[in-house]
């Protein structure tokens, strides 16, 4: 059983809380913007083995800040906090606690980053062939471009395409979320999507990356809990 700590309790906060017991987790509290400003440094939640953020980027680094003093080693899924990565890498390496941050818990966006990937680095020398992404999410989605497209950028950037990547948003009604990459040639366009439909999937890989995590320490992406 691994013990788990939910700090945020919105939309994913509450899949996680809904699906824990059938991933073999138990919750032992819940952290919101209403509870006490000092409950993660002080409050006794029990033993804690993975704390699961899915909070606001504002509130990552001091969060984690808390939370490793504290020794708890943490997932992190929310997402709009990147320009702060390195400061947060550094306080889990000083408090030696695992860390797993992901702008995307679901198993088929990571197995759609490595073939976007590779179709990047097949038209990287290609010259007259242009690329673009464009994701589409929740009217409540609050960063854009959304934490998954800019994974997908980066991907397609280390496979070698070093051209402009045109990358665009929408926000709309309910959307789950729906990612496109394109490449267009003059006479031909490849494009490839995936598209969620429902965000269960998003609290499912967050509940199998805590179980992966409990008791590890370093910072790891979903990469390394696919890695074999």
């Amino acid at each position: 059983m691994t013990n788990l700590l939910l700090v945020g309790h919105g939309r994913m906060g509450q899949l996680v809380e809904r699906l824990a017991e059938s991933h073999g987790c138990r919750v032992m509290g819940v952290v919101t913007e209403l509870s006490p400003k000092d409950a993660l440094a002080s409050h006794d939640f029990g033993a804690v083995d993975v704390a699961v953020d899915f909070s606001v980027a504002g509130a990552v680094k001091p969060n984690l800040t808390a939370m490793a003093a504290r020794g708890w080693n943490v997932v992190i899924g929310t997402t709009g906090w990147q320009a702060e990565a390195e400061a947060c890498k550094a306080i889990a390496d000083k408090a030696g606690i695992g860390v797993l941050a992901a702008a995307n818990f679901s198993i088929g966006v990571h197995i759609f980053r490595e073939v976007v990937e590779e179709a990047a680095r097949r038209f990287a020398g290609i010259a007259d062939v242009g690329a673009w992404i464009h994701e589409s999410h929740h009217s409540a989605k609050k960063d854009a471009p959304s934490g998954t497209a800019l994974l997908l950028k980066n991907a397609m950037e280390h496979g070698g395409y070093t051209r402009a990547i045109d990358v665009s948003s929408t926000r709309a009604g309910s959307i789950p979320g729906t990612h496109e990459v394109g490449f267009d040639a003059p006479t031909e366009t490849v494009t490839l999507v995936h598209e969620v439909r429902d965000r269960a999937v998003f609290a499912h890989g967050a509940l199998e990356a805590a179980k992966w995590l409990k008791g590890k320490r370093g910072w790891f992406s979903m990469s390394d809990m696919f890695a074999k």
